[in-house]
């Protein structure tokens, strides 16, 4: 099954703006259209989201145009960042508004199909008007749909929603935040007069079956689509003159501070991960002093979201040479053209470092190019080993908690 199930419309925006489908959205769209569960692993780059998206706004925009889409809220996705949910939304506006402009070239009537945010960034008078006026396609992230089916507003607005797309569903299902998760999605189901069609996210998945049970409760009703996570990857490790030892040495900082500005020249944009908030903050100021702020900028959870929206706008927009983020740039998030990542310290994970290096060659034709900056001793083995798993294809074993007591407390209190 290809293109041509979708409206001719939705048909005729797609190949404006792409070459052809990839290989996980001709896969995923039959099964979407005829509402099956579907798990989706794809690599980065390769149109998962689309393949989600496109097929949901297909069905939304047929329903408008014979008059049967009611004016409720329709779809949830749910993403694991604030960040990540804005730039969600923002894409989501491109087909939107495209689709919606074909309609009137082609003399066809207004379909008004609408996607709001809702995370803890969304002002309250925005939030208000949200319930009064529901959005068809609702962008959020776990804590705010909890608040949301908390609430009496957030309850009538979502007792219609029979589409859940959750992503990056490998970067939740791992702690307690995913099992909250999966109790808010159980309320949801339980909540909406119509049955839940889920649609998982991720390019990073092992054991997979564990993350289809994870996103329907039962894996025989999940299709897992997997094309695999594996792409050809530019990878090294980058050692200072001056020996690492068990502690960071400031003369090894110095060092790293200068192949950093070599680098950043030598690249026209580069993203720099960092393990905490403080060092992009140390960072990303030094880097401003040296190269100026027209160069260099900070990114990361604890700025807010004008300071952030800000940032990744400048660096998609080619005005910044580099930026300094924590994970809060890590799952997905449409920066543009990215040239390299630099890892500074280690990772911690293997999916952590996919997901990262992934932002650069984000397209299935270029090649990922990546620099990891071991600060230590025990950095520089887990470097090496990230390396021997990355060329290997090696995931991380995710271990999905085993009935936490303290979540179940919290949702039957919100419940009560």
């Amino acid at each position: 099954m290809s293109l041509n199930s979708f409206h001719a419309v939705v048909r005729e925006w797609f190949t404006e703006n792409f070459f052809s489908p990839s290989e996980i959205q001709l896969l995923a769209w039959p099964e979407i259209l005829r509402e099956k569960n579907v798990l989706m692993s794809a690599p980065t780059g390769s149109g998962k989201t689309l393949a989600a998206f496109l097929s949901v706004l297909n069905n939304l925009f047929e329903r408008s145009l014979d008059g049967s889409l009611a004016d409720k809220t329709q779809v949830v996705y749910v993403s694991p960042l604030k960040a990540l949910s804005n730039d969600i939304h923002r894409n989501l506006q491109v087909p939107l508004e495209g689709i919606k402009s074909i309609l009137a070239e082609s003399g066809c009537p207004h379909a008004d199909v609408r996607a709001m945010v809702r995370t803890g960034d969304t002002p309250s008078q925005e939030r208000i008007r949200m319930t009064k006026n529901p959005p068809h396609i609702l962008v959020t992230t776990p804590e705010s749909l909890y608040l949301l089916l908390t609430n009496k507003g957030g309850r009538e607005m979502l007792s219609d929603v029979n589409t859940l797309i959750v992503d990056e569903i490998h970067a939740i299902a791992g702690n307690k935040r995913g099992a909250h998760l999966s109790l808010s999605v159980e309320r949801l189901a339980r909540l909406s007069r119509k049955s839940l069609h889920r649609i998982g996210i991720s390019a990073t998945q092992k054991p997979i079956e564990r993350m289809a049970d994870f996103l329907t409760g039962d894996v025989k009703t999940c299709e897992i689509l997997n094309v695999g996570h594996r792409r050809e990857l530019d990878l090294d490790i980058e050692l200072p003159g001056s020996p690492l030892s068990a502690v960071m040495a400031n003369e090894v900082w110095k060092e790293i501070h200068e192949k950093l500005e070599n680098t950043i020249f030598e690249h026209r944009t580069t993203l720099i991960f960092v393990p905490t908030r403080a060092m992009a903050e140390r960072l990303s100021h030094h880097l401003t002093t040296r190269l100026g702020p027209e160069i260099v900028t900070a990114h990361h959870g604890s700025m807010s979201k004008d300071k952030r929206l800000d940032a990744e706008t400048k660096l998609k927009c080619g005005e910044l040479r580099a930026l300094v983020a924590t994970g809060s740039l890590e799952l997905g998030i449409d920066v543009g053209s990215i040239d390299l990542v630099v890892q500074i310290g280690s990772p911690k994970s293997i999916a952590a470092l996919l997901q990262r290096v992934g932002r650069s060659g984000h397209t299935l034709a270029a090649t990922p190019k990546g620099k990891l900056y071991p600060l230590t001793k025990d950095e520089l083995i887990e470097a090496v080993a990230l390396l021997d798993c990355v060329r290997r294809g090696d995931l991380d074993t995710l271990l999905v908690p085993e009935k936490p007591l303290d979540v179940l407390a919290q949702q039957i209190v919100a419940e009560v």
